[in-house]
């Protein structure tokens, strides 16, 4: 009886968390995410022995429910699946149980364009694409061919009525250049140009660029940046997505002449080992559009804060990615009290950070979390609930929760 009323009140609050308001019939929403990067302490940690296999599921178990809760989550892929050796910086190669896990969770968009595309030079590029359409995770950045970005550039993600086009692009491969038949998504005004010019055509109703640039460890966007995203205005763009800098940067909206734009300069990491503060963390970013009358708009922007949680199990390193809002009333889940206190360091000083350097984006409500007040505007409290504890060994079978939403 009680695991009833639980799973109704589950149930209940993700229905709360997708809808804030009387029934929308066309509304498409969308979460995005920042650098998965693939580390040899990460790999390491996914090892599994005896079985001698790689397991990354429970690094995204506890943001499973958030990210099951949108119709198309998105993330950065910053690491070729070039097959073993595998390795982390400065060259990454990760198992492509790192792919699987991402699908397992509810990842249904990786793109690939970033500066370690190449690292593992064609066979790395063409071999990473591979994997991921062996999992049928849709992905655009990187192609094994210029007939298949010919046919895959853009990425038509398309539901409830609502048309949305997806780019990827990379400021760079780190000195290592691709060659054909390879093909990498370079950060090109000409190439852009055109690029966007093709995806009018296909009349879409927004049309979104996901693009690694920056100044890595910078707060704010350096001239490039700025730049770049001035042009991607006036050629048509409607939301431009960042990574790459590996800290949080300011997300901005603007809406001139009837137009809107709204720029996210940097997510941060999503998972990653870098350890030091406003390295150890990101944001996940979810946006919405809804269609009335016709016409497509921005119906929500909001940001999540997310950490990530380093600690001691089963007698080596695990990582899991924790929503700061809803761990910070949960302090008796962290091993460590010093890790609790990273932690509430990093939400602490990305609240005001953002708070003091966005426009018209603020903080979401992350599933779960009961106390509204502590986050950084005023929204309807979510009936609480239990956390997970995050540092339990309990094996859990893998649900595959994205084919309800087909």
């Amino acid at each position: 009886m009680i695991n009833s009323q639980f799973n109704l009140i589950k149930i209940f609050s993700v229905l709360f968390f997708l809808v804030s308001g009387p029934f929308q019939s066309q509304e498409v929403s969308f979460l995005f995410m920042g650098d998965i990067m693939g580390h040899g302490p990460q790999i390491r940690s996914a090892y599994q022995n005896p079985e001698k296999k790689y397991n990354y599921d429970k690094v995204f178990e506890p943001l499973e429910d958030i990210i099951s809760s949108v119709d198309f989550a998105v993330a950065n892929l910053e690491v070729t699946l070039a097959g073993p050796p595998y390795m982390g910086y400065p060259q990454f190669s990760s198992p492509d149980e790192l792919a699987e896990a991402c699908k397992n969770n509810g990842m249904d968009v990786l793109v690939t364009a970033n500066n370690h595309s190449c690292d593992r030079k064609n066979s790395g590029v063409i071999r990473t694409v591979e994997v991921l359409d062996s999992f049928k995770i849709l992905h655009t950045g990187t192609f094994k061919d210029e007939k298949k970005r010919d046919q895959e550039n853009l990425l038509i993600l398309s539901k409830k009525g609502i048309k949305v086009g997806l780019l990827n692009y990379t400021y760079g491969t780190n000195g290592i250049p691709f060659s054909t038949p390879a093909y990498v998504n370079m950060l090109d005004s000409s190439l852009i140009k055109q690029d966007v010019i093709n995806a009018r055509k296909k009349k879409l109703d927004k049309l979104i660029v996901f693009v690694h640039w920056g100044y890595e460890y910078r707060d704010f966007p350096n001239s490039y940046q700025k730049k770049f995203n001035t042009f991607f205005n006036e050629i048509g763009v409607d939301v431009v997505i960042g990574s790459h800098p590996h800290v949080l940067q300011p997300m901005i909206y603007n809406i001139e002449n009837n137009k809107e734009f709204l720029t996210v300069f940097s997510l941060g990491n999503f998972v990653s080992n870098q350890r030091e503060s406003r390295k150890d963390g990101g944001a996940m970013f979810r946006l919405s559009f809804e269609k009335k009358g016709g016409k497509v708009y921005i119906s929500r922007k909001e940001y999540v804060l997310t950490w990530v949680h380093k600690f001691m199990d089963d007698g080596k390193y695990q990582y899991q990615i924790l929503p700061c809002a809803k761990a910070k009333y949960n302090e008796r889940y962290f091993s460590e009290k010093n890790d609790f206190q990273k932690m509430n360091l990093f939400l602490v000083n990305s609240r005001k950070h953002l708070n003091n350097n966005n426009k018209s984006v603020e903080e979401g409500v992350p599933y779960g979390l009961a106390k509204a007040k502590d986050i950084a505007h005023t929204r309807s409290p979510i009936p609480e609930l239990k956390m997970t504890n995050y540092i339990s060994t309990k094996k859990k079978k893998i649900r595959r929760i994205k084919k309800s939403r087909k």
